[in-house]
């Protein structure tokens, strides 16, 4: 048997090591499950946004709606309403990341959860530790990368937009969920 080229070890050791480009963490059902573990029902209720709104949501978030209309569920413990299930989707550096943020019923950031990620780079964003520094946050908080949102090296597009996400997604709520 005549062995490989040498030069043919290179690319192959470089293809080897190049990461996944999409990673399926969660599904929708699995994410409002660990967002809100004490909700029996999910009720779909999407938000579909006036130019008011979108223009309100846009300005306050400092970032622009691509849509109108944002997939949301209310989350139901029996008969009583225990918050808002949003999923939403980013830009990251090439392509979108598609995530979720919980509300309790009065706005404030119960959790985020990264449900897709599509990226080469900065997967980093999964880690629980990163995504605790949303919770309790309410409309108004400036979630600003390496402000009061600490960056992670290798992931700084991703910090941004999830950051930037996640205030739109407060914005919707103090417009149109409240």
């Amino acid at each position: 048997m005549t062995p490989s080229p040498a030069w043919l070890l290179l690319p192959a050791a470089c293809f080897a090591a190049t990461p996944a480009l999409a990673v399926q963490y969660l599904t929708i059902e699995a994410a409002q499950k660990l967002l809100f573990p004490e909700a029996s029902s999910f009720v779909s209720k999407p938000v579909r946004l006036d130019e008011a709104q979108k223009k309100f949501v846009e300005k306050s978030a400092g970032v622009r709606m691509r849509y109108r209309e944002q997939p949301v569920w209310q989350a139901m413990a029996g008969d009583t309403p225990v918050g808002w299930f949003v999923l939403d989707e980013v830009y990251g550096k090439h392509e979108f990341i598609t995530y979720a943020v919980a509300l309790d019923v009065t706005g404030a950031v119960r959790g985020v959860e990264i449900l897709d990620y599509r990226e080469t780079h900065g997967g980093q964003i999964v880690n629980p530790k990163w995504r605790a520094q949303f919770e309790g946050r309410r409309h108004g908080a400036k979630l600003k990368l390496d402000d009061d949102i600490q960056n992670i090296s290798g992931a700084t597009l991703s910090c941004k937009h999830i950051s930037e996400g996640v205030r739109r997604v407060l914005a919707l709520h103090e417009v149109a969920l409240k």
